[in-house]
């Protein structure tokens, strides 16, 4: 899934079973290896960083729906 396409699933108040199926689409993995991969070799540029920041930003949110949608399923 896209980043917009993230925060449109979360405002959609999905299941807790859909929040923990929930993984990147394969092109934006793409991009994010591609930029991890350019971070490695020679660093990124300002575009890049913000773009790093907004994937980490949702990479954060993802993590912590995660945790909250299995702390339901064990309920």
């Amino acid at each position: 899934k896209s980043v917009a396409d993230v925060l449109e699933f979360f405002a959609s108040l999905p299941e807790p079973e859909e929040i923990l199926a929930l993984r990147p689409a394969k092109g934006l993995q793409q991009k994010i290896d591609q930029l991890l991969e350019k971070n490695r070799r020679e660093g990124l540029n300002e575009s890049e960083e913000q773009l790093w920041a907004s994937y980490e930003f949702i990479e954060h949110l993802v993590r912590i729906a995660k945790a909250k949608a299995l702390k339901q399923l064990k309920k």
